[in-house]
């Protein structure tokens, strides 16, 4: 009669130690997908049969999710947060969060921290342009407003549609000379189909389409020399789509100081729509996104993972125009 096969054997035969081989049994933890392979291919070799009711008592939930967004400073981040948080608490889940300032090295670092409290998911919304590879992370993962990898599923809005709203609306109150402010978008991020969308309207309406850059990580001075710009170097400009209800709130500020009246002679749209904003501002027009919709279908889906299934899917959720008295 052979001996039954051991965590041990597989460890040995796989080269790697006893813990890595049971955090591949129970996917836990921060794993290459070489290790992976190489555990899976020893088990396989050996014919192990896990103890299945060895695996049920080490597999012990954290009941933690991870959170990596780029600051709760923001009123859209600021909110989306606080909703993510509520629904995992009321799913059972306590939160660990970190707020990268889209610094990747930051966002590396709070990755290895989350992961060594042997968190049980993770939902990520830093928009960092380095990737951070998250994909090789043996981890329930779902990202929101970021296209991380195929394989890791996506909640976010229609972006371009919400671009083309913006730039429609202002085109049939009257405006001729728009201008769009965004931050340096490669052609699929969230921003670069805002940008898309305002830039297909203007061509279709035989208008110009003039873009200026504001990063989302510049100090408020730095926003305001930029928005300085655009009236001095475009007096003509009668009608503004800000990338983001904070960027729009800025721009009030400096039209007062060029003496532009809004919406009189100057019409701006923002876009975000968050709770706060809408008290704060409510005089704004904006493109509104479902923002606590958007935090109840991400950890849905972060569940389903959780659960076992393979979810791989992204998923759109519409947006809406707001309309207040600045457009």
């Amino acid at each position: 009669m052979n001996k039954p096969v051991k965590l041990e054997d597989v460890a040995k035969k796989a080269g790697v130690s006893k813990t890595t081989v049971s955090r591949v049994l129970n996917k836990r933890g921060y794993l290459s997908g070489e290790t992976i392979k190489k555990v899976q291919n020893a088990m396989k070799e050996l014919e192990y049969r896990p103890n299945v009711i060895a695996r049920q008592l080490f597999k012990q939930k954290t009941n933690l999710v991870g959170l990596v967004f780029p600051t709760v400073n923001n009123p859209f981040f600021g909110q989306l947060e606080a909703a993510l948080d509520t629904e995992l608490y009321q799913a059972g889940y306590k939160v660990l969060m970190g707020n990268s300032q889209n610094n990747p090295q930051k966002e590396q670092e709070y990755m290895k921290l989350l992961l060594n409290h042997q968190i049980d998911g993770l939902i990520i919304g830093a928009h960092n342009d380095q990737d951070v590879q998250y994909k090789e992370k043996n981890l329930p993962i779902v990202s929101i407003e970021r296209l991380v990898s195929s394989h890791i599923p996506m909640v976010g809005v229609n972006n371009y549609e919400g671009g083309r709203l913006a730039t429609e609306r202002l085109v049939e109150i009257g405006c001729r000379h728009i201008i769009h402010t965004n931050y340096p978008p490669h052609e699929e991020s969230t921003n670069g189909q805002r940008r898309r969308g305002y830039e297909d309207v203007m061509k279709e309406k035989g208008l110009p389409a003039i873009t200026y850059a504001v990063d989302f990580d510049r100090p408020v001075e730095e926003k305001k020399k930029v928005f300085e710009q655009i009236f001095s170097e475009h007096p003509e400009v009668d009608g503004i789509f800000a990338d983001n209800d904070t960027n729009a709130a800025l721009i009030m500020q400096v039209a007062q100081k060029y003496g532009r009246k809004i919406p009189e002679d100057l019409k701006i749209i923002g876009f975000d729509g968050a709770d706060i904003t809408r008290v704060l501002f409510p005089e704004l027009t904006t493109i509104q996104q479902p923002i606590n919709l958007m935090a109840k279908v991400a950890v849905e889906l972060l569940e389903q993972q959780i659960k076992g299934e393979v979810i791989e899917d992204s998923i759109q959720l519409p947006v809406k125009l707001i309309t207040g008295v600045t457009a």
